[in-house]
């Protein structure tokens, strides 16, 4: 029999909330948020905002870039891999992406106020809209980078907005 008359099969491994046990899948999904229905990446942006809100807040707009730096290569490390080793794409249960736009995004902003839950609404407006450089990043990057970097973009188109906003406000334009 021919093989062009066998079906062919597409290899796709979403993740499980029983894939938790393995530690990458644990960073990827930030502690399973991403398994939260409906909008995982909404899910996944408000626990990086609460770990923000604990782990970072007060930390120096330098310090929170080097963590968001850290923390964005690991997550691109263990993406690269999660990709490879199970032929995935961009599964809606990886957050850690969200996670790292949107700490990116605070870095620039006051930590106080509504700043933090302006930054939340922009950047998941970015991030679904997609808008000029955000979607060409989502639709020509591919694998763990093209992951993370889509992100990263809509986290930096974020927190410049909302900086320029709160130099206007500071200075009363």
């Amino acid at each position: 029999m021919s093989s062009r008359f066998l079906p062919t099969v597409i290899i796709t491994s979403m993740l499980r909330v029983k894939d938790l046990r393995a530690p990458s899948v644990l960073w990827l999904t930030v502690g399973g948020s991403g398994f939260l229905r409906p909008a995982p990446g909404t899910w996944g942006s408000l626990a990086g905002l609460g770990l923000w809100w604990l782990l970072l807040k007060g930390l120096s707009p330098l310090h929170q870039l080097l963590v968001v730096t850290v923390y964005s290569g690991v997550s691109w490390f263990l993406c690269e891999r999660l990709v490879e080793q199970r032929r995935i794409k961009d599964e809606p249960q990886i957050v850690a992406d969200e996670v790292a736009g949107l700490w990116l995004a605070l870095v620039f902003i006051p930590s106080s106020g509504p700043w933090p839950w302006l930054a939340l609404g922009l950047f998941r407006f970015f991030d679904i809209v997609k808008p000029g450089p955000i979607g060409w990043l989502d639709r020509n990057v591919h694998s763990g980078l093209g992951i993370m970097l889509d992100d990263l973009a809509a986290g930096l188109l974020t927190g410049l907005t909302l900086a320029l906003a709160a130099l206007i406000l500071a200075w009363g334009l």
